[in-house]
């Protein structure tokens, strides 16, 4: 191995910011379809809510 090779293997990855944001709204997106139950959301949005019931018995995810 070189010591270009080297010096590349052990560059820093970079991530660039946006791709931060697009794993948080995928986190929340999970915890909404397979833990909220009405908590956070059917107080301003029955239809989210029911959405979200729906798709979580479209995935198999238990929720009763």
């Amino acid at each position: 191995m070189t010591t270009l090779e080297r010096e590349q293997a052990l560059a820093p990855i970079t991530v660039p910011a946006w791709t931060w944001l697009v794993v948080v709204l995928a986190l929340a997106v999970v915890w909404a379809l397979t833990l909220e139950n009405g908590m956070v959301l059917a107080k301003s949005a029955g239809t989210l809510h029911e959405f979200f019931h729906d798709a979580r018995h479209f995935v198999g995810v238990p929720c009763h």
